[in-house]
Parts: structure tokens; sequence; C-alpha cells
């Protein structure tokens, strides 16, 4: 769901493909040291390689680490994913959220990560025998179909390559990596650690989609389950997924609007023109560069060279200055400050240390039922996508693609019809104002599935509320894990950072402490909000 900056080879690793054990394994748990300095367990678990195939024994390795609670009594163990999908957890959360989301859930559950097959350590999905014939796929097709004339012709015959290749390599397990057994993984995980018998569940983006089927597989089982940053599971599933582009180009507006609202913070405002000027400014240059890209030194700049940073800057609202600089350089002429802005976005971008996009497609693209030979019957869908985004539209349309000719079917996947699912303890949704991939009303149409639900609207920019923190938000979701507290129906939290800001966090943080007259570095608020700015900057790195 989310483009990735960079891809580093990783080989199968047929190890992890193993007999079945003849009792249900528990967890084996170990010390370990990973990326972060905060102390981990990891831990390995066998599970069916194939639940639908009563006759074999083989079986697959999980990777898991685990943070332990910090206050007793504890209350039991929270599984995260990070989304994707093609993120693994373990990483995740032992590089980027840690302690961080320790705090943002109470301090009174082990925070489990674990990496979905197909991700991480976990069976990879590796459609290449090596990496260079890996980057030199990855190098040749556009990534916007609006990018060329013959974009969308390329594109569709790059998806082919790739699910001929995806094929040839994975043909042995790719039906194995869908969603619908990756839940039934995480009831495994949940049975193995023998404690209440219920799944708590914090999901990102797809980790939204996979919080929603596992939920729809087993309701009587679900515990504390906060689903933020949501995908619609009936679009999902289906491959059409329109309405994730609805409020793309409100957020873009967003950008221009608030850097009108900052002039001495944004360098695009500096001219005194509207947002709306500044906007049409930017779609002038932009289609001209589609027709005559402009040359930097030995650098060329066409029309995906500026329009990957920006949507990439979408996600986070913290980058936006840097953005707007770079996009003052590209209407100035200083194209110098263009390529620097656009290598400081993108190095903050998603980063998929283990064959991010391919595990991208084995997952999304198995669960999906979209399949067709004929490109002709997909341009309706193509042409819905760019109508309703400008910014993404040409971007994410092209999926479709990979799904319609992917040649793998997800085996377990869940089909029933998404309508009056009774979970055990109700889903908390969290949806933003102003999501550039995943707009409230998904999250609205995903609570209809499940009654007694309740949607909490985030008032932020960005992709899930950690993009636009909200202290509101944030003691909401820890209340629910904690006490098992709903917010009421219709509560609305207002982001506690402004657009443009440019501050340190202890500079944006000290207005909590003043008014709660309390030290900074003591204050319960200030501790909580900053843990959910880390948390955020760990998605920015993380996401898919």
């Amino acid at each position: 769901m989310f483009s990735k900056a960079a891809i580093i080879f990783l080989p199968f690793l047929p190890s992890l493909i193993s007999a079945l054990p003849s009792t249900t394994s528990n967890i084996d748990w170990f010390p370990c040291q990973q990326n972060g300095t905060f102390p981990l367990t990891c831990g390995t678990l066998k599970v069916p390689l194939d639940y639908e195939d009563s006759n074999s024994n083989r079986s697959l390795t999980l990777q898991l680490n685990k943070i332990s609670a910090v206050k007793q009594p504890k209350k039991g163990s929270i599984l995260i994913n990070p989304g994707g999908p093609g993120d693994g957890g373990r990483e995740t959360l032992a590089g980027f959220l840690a302690q961080d989301i320790l705090i943002a859930t109470g301090g009174v559950y082990d925070i489990i990560g674990f990496d979905p097959r197909g991700t991480g350590q976990t069976t990879p999905f590796s459609c290449f025998s090596n990496a260079t014939d890996r980057l030199n796929y990855y190098s040749k097709f556009p990534a916007f179909l609006n990018s060329s004339d013959a974009a969308i012709g390329g594109r569709w015959a790059s998806a082919k390559v790739l699910a001929e290749s995806c094929y040839q390599t994975q043909k042995d397990v790719g039906e194995l990596v869908g969603t619908g057994y990756v839940a039934r993984d995480m009831m495994q995980i949940v049975d193995a650690l023998h404690e209440d018998g219920l799944l708590h569940f914090w999901g990102f983006s797809y980790g939204t989609a996979l919080g929603e089927t596992v939920a729809a597989m087993f309701p009587d089982r679900m515990g504390h389950v906060v689903l933020d940053g949501v995908l619609n599971p009936r679009l999902y599933y289906a491959g059409l997924d329109y309405e994730e582009v609805i409020d793309s180009d409100v957020s873009f507006d967003g950008f221009f609007e608030g850097c009108v609202a900052a002039p001495t913070e944004c360098a695009l405002a500096q001219d005194g023109a509207t947002g709306e000027i500044l906007k049409q400014k930017f779609y002038a240059i932009l289609y001209s560069i589609k027709y005559q890209p402009l040359v930097a030194g030995t650098t060329i700049i066409d029309y995906q060279a500026v329009k990957t940073p920006i949507t990439q800057a979408m996600y986070n609202p913290a980058a936006w200055s840097i953005l707007a600089n770079g996009l003052h350089g590209l209407l100035t002429g200083n194209l110098t400050a263009f390529l620097e802005s656009s290598a400081t976005i993108l190095a903050s971008s998603p980063v998929y240390p283990n064959l991010g996009p391919e595990a991208t497609q084995g997952i999304r693209a198995s669960d999906t039922t979209l399949r067709t030979n004929n490109l002709t019957s997909l341009l309706p869908i193509i042409d819905t996508f760019f109508a309703r985004s400008q910014i993404f539209g040409d971007w994410l349309s092209a999926n479709t693609f990979n799904y319609a000719q992917w040649p793998f079917h997800a085996k377990g996947a869940y089909t029933g019809d998404w309508c009056d699912i009774k979970t055990r303890n109700p889903i908390l949704f969290v949806g933003s104002d102003v999501d550039p991939l995943t707009p409230l009303v998904s999250a609205i149409n995903a609570s209809t599935s499940f009654p007694g639900s309740v949607v909490l609207q985030h008032g932020g920019y960005g992709h899930t509320s950690t993009a636009q923190p909200s202290l509101c938000t944030a003691k909401a979701i820890r209340a629910y894990f904690v006490n098992g507290t709903l917010p009421a129906p219709n509560t609305k939290c207002e982001p506690s950072f402004s657009l443009f800001a440019n501050k340190t966090d202890v500079e944006a943080l000290a207005p909590i402490a003043n008014y709660t007259k309390r030290a900074l570095g003591e204050d319960d608020d200030v501790v909580l909000l900053k843990a959910v700015v880390n948390v955020g900057r760990g998605l920015m790195r993380r996401r898919g």
C-alpha cells in the first residue's frame, strides 16, 4: 500500500519451514539484542504452514519479540502491526517504537511484535534470485500512471513480469501468505501466551485490515482492539479501494492553506499568494515538466521525480516545511533546493529491509478477488482513481494491475459479508479528518460492520492519528487499553500541534506543562504526547 524507499535482498529461508510438532507449540522466548537499546526478549513459535491441508504436518516458524510491562498488575499482551502489508513487526518494535508504545498503552501490557508470514524473518516473500535482478526490475517500471502516454501500458507489462517472476519463485507458498492465515497465526500466538485467551491488538493502516479480518473470523475472542488509519475491508478485498484517495487532494490543499497561514514558517508563502494560487502554479509546472523535464547538472527532474516526494510528504505533516522549501525552489528555478528537499524527504520515507514491495503484493494481491487479463476492462477503474485524486490517483491505481494479473489466491480468506459482526469487546476505530490514504469515511464504513464499535474522530492531517498527534486522542487510546473505556460516540479530538509549527518537541509541549503547572519532565501529559510523537516517527520510517 505504501511506496518503499529502499530494498535490501534477503534470500528465502527454507529452514523456517519444517514439520509441525504433534502438540500445540509454546513460544520459545530467549534474550536478544536488536537495533534499539531498550531491553527485548525474542521468541519463535511454530504454526501450521497450511491451515486447510489436514494431511500436512509442515509448519513455519513465526519470529516474535517482546517488551515487558513495567506496571503491575499486568493485564496481558498487545500484539502490534505497523502496516504495509510488508512490514515486519519485530524490527519496527525493536528499532523505532519500543519504550514509546509501552507508554502509549499504559505500561500494563507486554508489547509483542511479530513478522507476519511473507515479511521480515518469517518466510520472506522474494521474487528475484538476486539483488541485481530486483534493482533492474524496479528501476524500469513507471510508478505513476499519468507520468506519460505510455505509462499505463508499461506498468501493465511490468505487473505481468512481476507476477511471472513471483510465480516461479514462490509457487510453493504463494497462496499461503494471505491475511486470513496471518489472522490464524495471531490466534496461535494468543493461545501460546496462556493469558486470558483474548487478542489485544493495535493495528495501523494495513494493520486495520488485518484487525478487521481477525475480528470477523474470531469475534468471540476479541479483547481490546484499536485500529488506526482504517481501510474499508469490503473494498480492500475487492481490490477496488477508490475510497482510499477520497481525501488525498484535500490533504494537498491543506498543505497550501497551512502554508499561507504560517508565512514565516513556509518558504512558498513568501510570495504572498493564496493557497489556491500556489496550487495552480504547482500544477502548471508539474504538467509542463511531464512533457519537458528539467535538468539539474546530471540529474533529470521529471514528473515522477516531482510527485514522489509529494506523495511521501503527505503522510507526515512534519515534512511539510521541507516540501515547501523544495517546491519553492522548483517554482523559482532553484533546482538544487528542490533536489535537496526531495532527498531529505525520501531519506525519512518508509524503509523495508526485507523485500517490502514483493511482500506487499504477495499479501495484498493474493487477498484481492480482482482478476482479469484484459487491460481495457480496467481503464474505467483507473479513470475513477484519476478523477478522485490528482496527487495519489495515478499512483495507487497502479496496484490494480498487480491484483488483476496475480497468480495466487490466498487460502483461508475470510468470505463473510461484513455485516453484524458482534465482537466480545467493542473495537475502537480511529480516523483522521484529512488522511491522504485512509480517510475518516473508511473508519465510519468499517465500524458499521461491528455493532457496538466506536469511531474516534481525530482532527488532524497525515496518515494515522500519530502523524499530527493529539493528547486527547492519545488519552482515549490509552484509556481503552488500560480500562476498557471507550470515548463517547461522536467524540472529536483536535491535534496538539499546528501545521508548519517548526518547533522542537520541548517547545511545542511546553504549553501543556505550563497549563498543568508541573515541571516539563514530570508531566504525565507531556510524557504521553512525546511518546505518541515518537511512535508516529517510528511508523513513518516503517510504513507501508
